[in-house]
């Protein structure tokens, strides 16, 4: 904001001066801005009059809750800041969805079926994808077809030609007539951990725990 002074007149006396500008200042007084006015103060006080105890405690005092306040805020914010969908109350919110991670280990969901995505790096005249047991035994081969490069998904509902249901377990995805850049599976969101140490949350699944922000895409 403009201030205006005062000049002094043929005759030695300070008159009021409306257009004499002196500067600009700020319209708040900070922490720094107010100890300033405070060792002025002290500075050019009357020797014969000094600030007496009762004051300098009383502005000593404002100095302290004014370094109070505003480290709270900072505080504040920097908890504010924290509470994102890392933190245990947004992530508690995605248990039972499922969400899709790089992996190349399939796990069935509720129903019992194996989803995922594997990214093609060039068009391919037609892939294969197999899902294969810890024993090495391909469980199921899933035929592609001609497709274009890019993100092609997959799904199996564990189930043979005759219905009857033929894993039930963790099976690894391996594909063959195709160069792939990413691998993806969808598991299931079973529970929420959060570390004792405030750091993020991680989501407890049937392939690992995982960091909210490892979900590829969530539903």
């Amino acid at each position: 904001m403009t201030t205006t002074s005062t000049v002094t007149d043929s005759a030695g006396l300070s008159v009021y001066n409306p257009t004499k500008n002196v500067g600009t200042g700020s319209a708040e007084m900070g922490q720094a801005s107010f100890l300033t006015l405070l060792t002025a103060q002290m500075q050019y006080q009357d020797p014969f009059e000094p600030v007496d105890n009762a004051q300098m405690v009383s502005q000593m005092a404002t100095i302290t809750n004014s370094s109070g306040i505003a480290e709270m805020n900072q505080t504040l914010k920097n908890l504010a800041s924290e509470l994102t969908g890392t933190r245990l109350g947004d992530a508690a919110s995605w248990i039972g969805k499922s969400m899709l991670v790089q992996s190349n280990i399939a796990a069935p969901d509720a129903t019992g079926t194996y989803a995922g995505q594997v990214t093609l790096s060039a068009a391919t005249e037609g892939a294969t994808i197999n899902l294969v047991d810890s024993a090495g035994n391909v469980v199921k081969t899933i035929e592609t077809g001609a497709q274009p490069a890019g993100n092609l998904t997959f799904y199996w509902d564990g189930k043979n030609d005759a219905g009857e249901t033929v894993s039930t377990s963790a099976l690894q995805v391996k594909v063959s007539g195709a160069t792939t850049s990413k691998v993806a599976t969808w598991a299931t969101i079973a529970a929420v951990q959060s570390p004792a140490d405030g750091s993020s949350s991680k989501l407890i699944t049937a392939l690992g725990s995982y960091s909210p922000s490892d979900a590829i895409s969530l539903m």
